[in-house]
């Protein structure tokens, strides 16, 4: 991960040996993979096995890596291209730091006074490369720091790199570091009230595992759930060839029908699949190659990360991660969500359901 060239570290095994492969290190201007996180179902779980933890505001935004080597910057995507063109805003705030050599982690996002946008709008913003008259330019606030003027920090513990991110009055992601859950739970009601999508909860002492998802750092989102209704399913193949798979999910309009806002196949066990192919195919009232439509339509329960405006679905936008959570048998069609609920989604501001 440090070198960045699997033949170049193969060589340098086989020619030089162990010791040389230690003294390979972190290169500014060279971007690394960056430490990924693992998920928690909620805070007190994340807290229970790590301990001592910096809960920090999980900003939805484009993981950026900055690298400065002097008046010289360079920023790098997730997937290590090079974005430095992209973003000369962040570029001047990394030249501004008071720091000669530097490599930080952080999240390019943009803000303005009605909160953050989605991250459909971010990654919009962050994939052209001239100014769109009317959009909020993209900000950045940083999370760790793996070099310091000479220093590779990688090792070091999580508040060590914190810390340095104060020493050179890099812009923060609000973060508070406690073992109390009902700390954290305050604090992450700060984060979702500012229109964020969770926290992220890492230990104190966590090294930063390049290119690793690592158990220290844990990702806490709450669930937010939609019951639509199935529409339609499709056909499966591979190991689903037989079964009444990939779910059409409407939500309820005012005239009385229902419009398509995504589809999914996530979450459905083989029990679930079995039980719904035969209730499908009950409830069949035409086909579509593939595709075989139902009437009267199923409710289901959906989870989902949030909601993005598309024009690929009839209902304008589309369901972000949609997977299954339970049919509601409880519940008729009329009682399904609504476009407008679903619409109500959009923005930065997210609401649990």
């Amino acid at each position: 991960m440090l070198a960045g060239d699997l033949a170049r570290v193969a060589t340098i095994a086989l020619v030089d040996g162990e010791s040389a492969l230690a003294a390979i290190g972190l290169e500014v201007l060279r971007p690394v993979q960056p430490m990924l996180a693992s998920t928690s179902p909620d805070l007190e779980s994340a807290l229970t096995a790590l301990g001592t933890c910096s809960v920090e505001w999980k900003l939805d935004g484009a993981r950026i890596q900055a690298h400065r080597r002097g008046d010289e910057v360079r920023l790098f995507t997730r997937n290590l291209n090079d974005a430095t063109d992209r973003l000369p805003g962040v570029v001047e705030v990394v030249r501004a730091l008071d720091v000669d050599r530097v490599v930080l982690d952080g999240e390019a996002l943009g803000v303005s006074d009605e909160g953050p946008d989605v991250f459909q709008e971010t990654m919009s913003t962050f994939s052209r490369r001239t100014a769109v008259p009317g959009r909020v330019a993209l900000g950045v606030w940083f999370f760790d720091c793996l070099h310091l003027d000479g220093d590779d920090l990688l090792d070091r513990p999580l508040l060590e790199r914190a810390a340095a991110l104060g020493r050179i009055g890099a812009p923060r992601v609000p973060a508070l570091v406690t073992d109390d859950a009902a700390a954290a739970a305050a604090f992450e009601a700060e984060a979702l009230g500012a229109g964020h999508e969770g926290v992220m909860v890492k230990a104190a002492l966590s090294a930063y595992e390049a290119g690793r998802r690592g158990a220290a750092w844990r990702k806490v989102k709450p669930v937010h759930t939609l019951d639509l209704v199935v529409l339609g399913a499709e056909w499966g193949s591979g190991r689903r060839r037989g079964w009444l798979s990939n779910l059409h999910l409407g939500a309820g309009e005012g005239s009385g029908g229902f419009v398509m806002v995504g589809k999914t196949f996530k979450g459905l066990t083989d029990a679930l699949l079995e039980w719904q192919t035969a209730e499908f195919l009950a409830r069949q009232s035409g086909r579509r190659g593939h595709v075989v439509d139902i009437h009267p339509p199923v409710v289901v329960e959906i989870a989902v990360d949030g909601v993005l405006a598309s024009t690929r679905y009839a209902g304008g936008v589309a369901l972000r991660f949609a997977r299954v959570r339970r049919y509601r048998h409880d519940k008729d069609p009329a009682d399904a969500d609504t476009i407008d609920t679903v619409r109500s989604m959009l923005g930065g501001r997210r609401r649990s359901h």
